[in-house]
């Protein structure tokens, strides 16, 4: 049953002192802008208004995604700091008397409305400082950056090594709660980690002379890291088809044949690398857990290759994010521009003055289709050599002050990355990623947008 608003605060709370009910000015701010209904439309579809048990309140919910985001704890953390503090109950909207809900339900809400209602979410938000003449989007500038999943870097031995200790356990709970009885299945994850360590040592040889030597060795092991998975990929296959065969009608068990397509995967690009072929990054497997992590490459000299998904931003010249989105893999950014600016025009009413972005949207198509939506002026540097005409354009001091102002974008993704979660997404797959982005982005635009109305 889905509720908006929570228990309303008991008397003992009413006779408390001032000092002790009084808010933060940040705090109070962001309680009186996420104190519109407004803010319960998106999360309407994915519950019955009448049947059920009672939700949490949306209202405490929202709040509790906020300092999570604000502050970056975890759900343990969250539920932990808010169940001790009084401000943050008030904050929150539970009673002193009341209990903090628990952090798997707080997992299984976020999970359960998806990325629309999060969407849903920001486009309340914009749609009334739109509405509050708050939002200025006469100037925009856009720029991309890699939003990491939640791994480690990858190899084809470590994620060997992890697939056969996966599959091990997997086949131990499998039979532990009675099915495969007939299948053995043996332990060799200690064999796998051996081989994993005995890469690394290897990769790690310094002398030029023994490099080739290494290499060669690198081989022999990796090809030895992938007999055991076949034979570990085999049986819990075995054990998977049985528990399944032997559970009740209608009863699916799809995570153990999962992890055993993700195992034949990572092995077939083993293979493929110990060919001398290099795997398409495109498809590539990178991960166990994580399916619809990539690798990218954004040239960065610390960072030369980051694996997760790639996410657009766009902001204003008051510092608000107007639009944003993510995407798998490693698409074009210049095709992303024009559909973004095309939203915010939808969005605003009216299409913005000038739009810069980096020397990777400068194509002509890209200025040809701003243009078309009513964009004025186009400052992107074009990718190649210029001809004459584009140089001295390119070299116009209105040209250059305005690249100039679209570099402070680059500051924008780092305090989203420092401060809202853009360093890591905790939640697998794409959609997963962009839940976690669109709550990063609400937090931010609700602290901005609630300091430009003070």
């Amino acid at each position: 049953m889905f509720r908006t608003v929570g228990d309303q605060p008991s008397l003992f709370e009413s006779v408390l002192p001032q000092e002790l009910l009084r808010l933060p000015d940040e705090l109070a701010r962001i309680d009186a802008l996420l104190d519109d209904p407004a803010f319960f439309a998106p999360f309407v579809p994915y519950f019955d208004p009448r049947i059920g048990r009672p939700s949490t309140p949306m209202e405490t919910y929202l709040r509790l995604m906020f300092l999570k985001f604000r502050y970056r704890l975890g759900y343990e953390s969250l539920c932990r700091e808010v169940s001790d503090s009084i401000t943050w109950r008030r904050f929150c909207r539970i009673p002193l008397d009341g209990s903090v809900p628990h952090p798997t339900t707080l997992m299984k809400l976020t999970t359960r409305c998806g990325p629309a209602a999060v969407d849903g979410l920001n486009e309340a938000l914009l749609a009334k400082a739109t509405e509050a003449k708050m939002l200025r989007t006469n100037k925009l500038r856009a720029d991309t950056t890699v939003v990491p999943s939640n791994v480690s870097y990858p190899t084809d031995s470590g994620l060997l090594a992890k697939a056969i200790r996966r599959i091990s356990a997997t086949g131990k709970r499998i039979q532990a709660a009675g099915g495969a009885t007939r299948t053995t299945v043996r332990d060799r994850s200690r064999a796998a980690g051996k081989r994993a360590h005995a890469i690394g040592f290897k990769l790690r040889s310094r002398s030029a002379a023994g490099r080739d030597e290494a290499l060669a060795a690198v081989r022999r092991t990796t090809f030895g890291a992938g007999r055991p998975g076949r034979d570990r990929r085999h049986r819990c296959r075995t054990a998977a088809d049985q528990r399944e065969t032997s559970s009740a009608p209608g009863t699916r068990h799809r995570r153990p044949l999962d992890l055993v397509t993700a195992t034949r995967q990572i092995a077939a690009q083993t293979r493929q690398r110990l060919a001398g072929q290099t795997p398409d990054g495109a498809t590539r497997r990178v991960s166990l857990h994580d399916p619809d992590a990539r690798p990218i490459a954004k040239g960065r000299l610390s960072k030369p290759v980051e694996f997760g998904h790639k996410a657009q931003l766009v902001e204003g010249d008051d510092g608000v994010i107007v639009d944003h989105n993510v995407e798998r893999g490693n698409p074009a950014d210049a095709p992303q521009l024009a559909p973004a600016v095309d939203r915010i025009r939808t969005r605003v009413g009216r299409p913005p003055r000038t739009v810069t972005a980096d020397r990777c949207y400068g194509e002509k198509a890209v200025e040809d289709d701003l243009h078309d939506l009513g964009v004025r002026n186009v400052v992107i540097p074009r990718k190649g050599k210029p001809s004459a005409g584009r140089r001295a354009e390119e070299h116009r001091p209105a040209f250059r002050r305005t690249i100039r102002w679209h570099k402070g974008v680059d500051g924008r993704i780092s305090a989203l990355k420092r401060g809202y979660g853009w360093d890591r997404t905790r939640i697998d797959s794409t959609e997963g990623a962009k839940i976690w982005i669109g709550h990063g982005v609400l937090a931010h635009n609700l602290v901005k947008i609630s300091t430009l109305a003070a």
